[in-house]
């Protein structure tokens, strides 16, 4: 088992690219942001060839984490939501990604998970996606 990330090698599965938005590099995840913009709906993908967050050694999983608490707090405290949900599936992509969630009690699927449940749909503007990038970056 590796014990730092796979760089040289990286690409973003092409489910994912087709999915989200690109926000830049994390400490150790790239950021994604979803299509659907009902939600702010974060994608955090390690660099790494294991498909399982809980593969990862020790340190790695913590930066990872680290990485999906920074998220976290950003949809907290920059977009005023007061739940966060977290999950790392992975079922039907099997390269690791971390979903990181902002939700309320307002939003159009509460309180049941998004998946499956998130009947709307809107994309992000180009506007908004530059401020969500520059908005995250400085709690970088």
């Amino acid at each position: 088992m590796p014990t730092k990330p796979n760089t040289e090698r990286f690409t973003l599965h092409p489910q994912l690219a087709r999915d989200c938005h690109p926000l830049g590099q994390l400490g150790f995840c790239h950021l994604l942001l979803h299509r659907n913009a009902t939600l702010p709906w974060f994608i955090l993908v390690p660099e790494t060839h294991l498909e399982d967050l809980l593969d990862l050694p020790a340190a790695l999983r913590s930066k990872a984490l680290d990485d999906a608490a920074l998220v976290s707090r950003f949809i907290k405290e920059e977009l005023d939501y007061p739940k966060v949900n977290f999950a790392a599936i992975g079922n039907l992509v099997p390269q690791m990604h971390l979903h990181v969630i902002g939700r309320c009690e307002s939003d159009p699927c509460w309180p049941d998970p998004v998946w499956g449940h998130l009947k709307d749909s809107a994309d992000w503007s180009p506007e908004q996606i530059a401020s969500m990038k520059t908005r995250i970056q400085s709690l970088i």
